[in-house]
């Protein structure tokens, strides 16, 4: 008995098995498509091995694909400083800071997964400094919360 079902599972492993394909993008995140200049380097252990600029295809909130100056090995980590085109408080120029690991490169175009991002301003033009200040210690759009735990708008 135990010889028989020794050959059930020798031929079960034989037959052949049938493969099930999805078609089509099957990403979990929507990507869109931003065309922005952007700057990256390639890190281990905290040093940079290699640096250079490119251009973004799209983003995910958890992905980028970007077109690097010269191919990227995967695997390795790297972060980008990408030109944002909108000003903070329509003065500060702004670049958001991506840090994550290639998960793929053909030559041409690179995808990272991102493990964390954050905004940044650039320099601020001496004349503008003070109009950014104010515009930060003071709330442009809300108050505290009012007496019915709603936010009250500023007038």
């Amino acid at each position: 008995m135990r010889r028989e079902n020794m050959a059930s599972s020798v031929a079960w492993r034989e037959q052949p098995q049938e493969t099930q394909t999805v078609a089509g993008d099957r990403r979990g995140d929507r990507r869109y498509e931003i065309r922005l200049d952007m700057r990256w380097k390639l890190v281990r252990r905290r040093k940079v091995l290699d640096s250079g600029s490119g251009r973004t295809v799209d983003f995910s909130s958890s992905g980028v694909l970007f077109e690097p100056s010269h191919p990227l090995p995967f695997g390795l980590n790297v972060e980008l400083s990408i030109s944002w085109p909108v000003l903070l408080h329509n003065v500060a120029p702004l670049q958001l800071v991506v840090h994550g690991r290639i998960v793929r490169s053909d030559g041409k175009r690179t995808a990272i997964r991102m493990s964390q991002h954050e905004f940044r301003t650039t320099g601020v033009p001496a004349d503008h400094r003070e109009v950014l200040a104010a515009n930060i210690r003071t709330p442009a759009v809300f108050a505290n919360l009012g007496a019915t735990g709603g936010f009250a708008k500023v007038q």
